[in-house]
């Protein structure tokens, strides 16, 4: 008897010829695989968690601070790699939303994980971690991007960490874009700048071109093209430059036009920085005007730093320096390195605010040294010390200028020791001073260690 097999299509009046018990065993064994699966992902997954707690265990038990890192590390290790591999299980889904897992609490795990940079206290590594937990924590959900943590997330990349960089940008980028980190309607608060500063020059450029508020977008593009001439790329920062400056003319933008003045001038764009800075002081300055009300932005003295006489830069100076004490190291550091040193030492001297004054001896230290004139440098270090030491090492924001001084110095790293003090000095102040205080230091270890500045 010969076989016969029906090879029509099941349609209506006809029905599949394979037995229904033969689909009804196939459903059973893809389920008893399916769940076969699962249950094998859920196995390894608690596997990997007891061989961490005891690994956890045995770090708790050790006096060795080498080993203890080394098998933290290890635990934590096995625990990402539960998230990685195992992500449909309960306890994945347990860890990566920092819930407890019995008495286990995975968020304080991390913080311990990340505290043992500090097994060398005096590394930059520690210095960035013990400013983070100064800093006030984020708000969920993000409604407005925060300036020192995208300071901090700028320190890690430079220290070279870009992988915690990116962990801090990241949720600030995606509000950003959603339009929800916005003020004054399209501002992105720093974000384009923190992406510029982390080598994202092309996605800071991407966001800055999308906002129309003044400062925001010319800030943005002085910081691009300051990373561009860091980079050695003089064509792409002189092209962002004149790029700046048409767009503040076309905008109106009057009060930016000192930075563009700046970045013009910093790009090697002199007789472009020459003609705007004339152009401006005549429009902001000129014509008899010599009320504080009536003066200039503060960026514009600032820039007649750079290419003002030190009559114009001091008379500007003083008009805008009580409600903008950034300008006065900004302004005192670009006279002496362009040769203008008369009354410089004296207006640093009458400054009021003790943490200004250390900051501007500090950068007075910096360019005075530039001029290898180090009989003036000595001679201000020594105001600095007494400064610091007349105030009894209780502002953390003067002892972290008066470390920038010492690395400047000296050539060897007792800085870190007096940084050090300034952080302590920090963490037992008041609650005010540590809410402010965060940025200002990750700034200065910026500055110390990259010779650079931050975000201004």
């Amino acid at each position: 008897m010969s076989a016969c097999f029906d090879f029509r299509r099941p349609g209506a009046g006809h029905r599949s010829s394979r037995p229904a018990w033969l689909v009804v065993t196939l459903l059973v064994l893809f389920g008893w695989s399916g769940a076969a699966l699962a249950d094998d992902a859920a196995s390894q997954a608690n596997r990997q968690f007891i061989q961490a707690m005891q690994l956890i265990r045995q770090a708790n038990a050790t006096y060795d601070p080498t080993e203890e890192s080394r098998l933290l590390g290890e635990a934590d290790r096995l625990l990402q790699d539960i998230i990685t591999r195992f992500p449909d299980t309960d306890l994945a889904v347990q860890l990566v939303t920092n819930q407890f897992v019995g008495d286990f609490d995975f968020f304080e795990f991390r913080n311990r994980v990340k505290s043992m940079v500090c097994n060398d206290q005096l590394s930059s590594r520690c210095f960035l971690f013990r400013i983070s937990t100064l800093l006030p924590p984020v708000e969920t959900p993000i409604t407005t991007a925060r300036w020192d943590w995208l300071s901090l997330a700028v320190a890690y990349h430079l220290f070279g960490d870009p992988g915690r960089a990116k962990e801090i940008i990241a949720p600030f980028l995606s509000a950003v874009r959603h339009g929800v980190a916005t003020e004054g309607g399209d501002r992105d608060l720093f974000v384009g700048r923190a992406l510029a500063l982390t080598d994202q020059s092309p996605l800071a450029l991407e966001l800055t071109r999308k906002i129309s508020d003044c400062s925001t977008r010319l800030y943005n593009l002085a910081d691009v093209a300051e990373v561009a001439l860091w980079h050695k790329d003089g064509d792409q920062a002189g092209a962002l430059a004149l790029e700046a400056r048409d767009y503040a003319v076309a905008q109106g933008c009057n009060a930016e036009l000192g930075l563009v003045v700046r970045t013009l001038f910093d790009a090697g764009r002199d007789a472009e920085a020459k003609a705007l800075f004339a152009t401006t002081v005549e429009q902001q300055f000129g014509h008899g005007k010599d009320a504080k009300s009536e003066c200039c932005a503060p960026e514009l003295a600032v820039a007649a730093g750079n290419l003002g006489d030190s009559t114009l830069a001091l008379t500007m100076l003083r008009m805008v320096q009580e409600e903008n004490p950034w300008t006065v190291a900004a302004t005192l550091g670009r006279l002496v390195r362009r040769g203008e040193t008369g009354q410089v030492l004296a207006t640093a001297d009458q400054v009021q605010d003790v943490d200004t004054r250390g900051e501007t001896y500090a950068e007075l230290i910096d360019a005075f040294l530039q001029r290898n004139d180090r009989a003036t440098a000595e001679d201000l270090m020594k105001r600095l010390d007494k400064l610091t030491s007349d105030d009894g090492n209780r502002r953390p924001a003067l002892i972290a200028h008066h470390a920038r001084a010492e690395k400047l110095m000296y050539p060897d790293d007792r800085w870190r020791g007096t940084f050090q003090q300034a952080i302590t000095a920090a963490e037992h102040a008041s609650s005010f001073v540590r809410r402010d205080i965060g940025g200002p230091l990750v700034a200065v270890l910026v500055k110390i260690e990259t010779g650079r500045p931050l975000l201004d």
